[in-house]
């Protein structure tokens, strides 16, 4: 590891500071040759140009702690604007005097003072305005920082809901049927406790891991073992349709991102009902832009788009929010649904770097 040099060291706004001033003297040092370039560059009175902007810029520097002072006592309106004008007189009148000291130019006609004292009061107001900028600039920084944080915090506590809902929505209804099939066919039941211990451990792999991203073959063996269990309930009332892309089992998601939607089916679908349906679950990876559909579709009594809206359910609200935290406008949940007319829901994930996967 390379030492890190001071300059390397000093923020960025700072060295931004220190090379507009820079570059500054050298024009000005320029500027007061101008007429005799001709000759050749007067590289003293080059330096003489750096050299007398020094005071103005370790003066302003001063305005930055200043604007600090003013913006934690939220000082605003005519406060503000009476403070700064106070500070600029100040400035001007030091700054001024500072570089007469320097360059032993005391005598000098009236109007020769002027000027200067007036481009320094300008110098104040535009550098005062850049630093209360770039910490309005910090303070929008921030408060976008801990806004991203809470919200990261939020749908982590909805997975962790989503996560515990688990045990609770599965544990009463896949036991009973567990046991109840242990008295008819002692395989299968046996059969359903592997499969039951499987999808704890997705959970608890996904939970412990400390990456919620799963491959989609992995998503999907999680719901075929939660259908298989949801099956032994209701029997011949579930008929499941595979329509799966073969080339897309390596995309990565974000667990429990597919299982919500299936659940969700079974639920508004299924549970309330006697009759049979039929759910159908697709997945499509598109070859142009390599983005993941997964796309859940039921044959139940459907529901009001406007009801969906408005609805607080855990499921389909915490995926949303888990794509959108994650991926941005790249990721869309789309509900397609009506009274009747069967319920359908879709859900494109983008491409993603290779990562390392559960």
């Amino acid at each position: 590891m390379k030492p890190t040099t001071f300059f390397a060291r000093v923020p960025l706004m700072w060295r931004a500071y220190i090379a507009g001033w820079s570059l500054y003297g050298v024009i000005v040092g320029f500027v007061l040759q101008a007429d005799t370039l001709d000759g050749g560059v007067r590289w003293l009175d080059l330096l003489q140009g750096v050299y007398s902007t020094i005071p103005a810029a370790a003066l302003l520097a001063l305005v930055w702690p200043l604007t600090g002072r003013l913006e934690a006592r939220a000082v605003r309106g005519f406060a503000l604007v009476g403070i700064h004008a106070c500070a600029a007189l100040c400035f001007a009148v030091g700054s001024h005097l500072l570089t007469l000291a320097m360059l032993g130019a005391v005598t000098r006609s009236i109007q020769w003072h002027a000027w200067p004292f007036m481009y320094s009061l300008m110098s104040y107001a535009l550098v005062a305005g850049i630093f209360h900028t770039v910490r309005a600039g910090m303070a929008a920084q921030q408060q976008a920082l801990a806004a991203q944080q809470a919200r990261t915090l939020l749908v982590a506590s909805e997975l962790s809901a989503l996560r515990n809902k688990l045990n609770p929505h599965f544990l009463f209804n896949t036991l009973h049927s567990i046991i109840a099939l242990t008295q008819r066919n002692p395989a299968a039941a046996e059969t359903a406790l592997f499969q039951f211990s499987d999808m704890l451990r997705y959970v608890l792999d996904t939970e412990r891991s400390g990456s919620d991203r799963v491959t989609l073959d992995a998503e999907l063996g999680f719901v075929r073992d939660y259908l298989e269990l949801e099956q032994l309930r209701l029997g011949e009332r579930l008929h499941v349709e595979w329509d799966l892309d073969e080339d897309a089992g390596d995309h990565p998601l974000p667990a429990l991102s597919l299982q919500p939607l299936v659940e969700n089916s079974i639920k508004h679908a299924f549970n309330p009902h006697s009759r049979p349906g039929i759910l159908q679950i697709r997945t499509r990876r598109d070859a142009t832009s390599g983005a993941l559909t997964m796309t859940v579709r039921d044959t139940g009594p459907g529901a009001d788009p406007t009801a969906v809206a408005a609805s607080n359910g855990l499921g389909l609200r915490t995926v949303e929010r888990r794509l959108q935290l994650d991926y941005g406008s790249r990721a869309a949940l789309r509900v397609q649904c009506a009274p009747g007319a069967g319920f359908s829901v879709a859900v494109t994930i983008p491409a993603a770097r290779q990562e390392s996967y559960a």
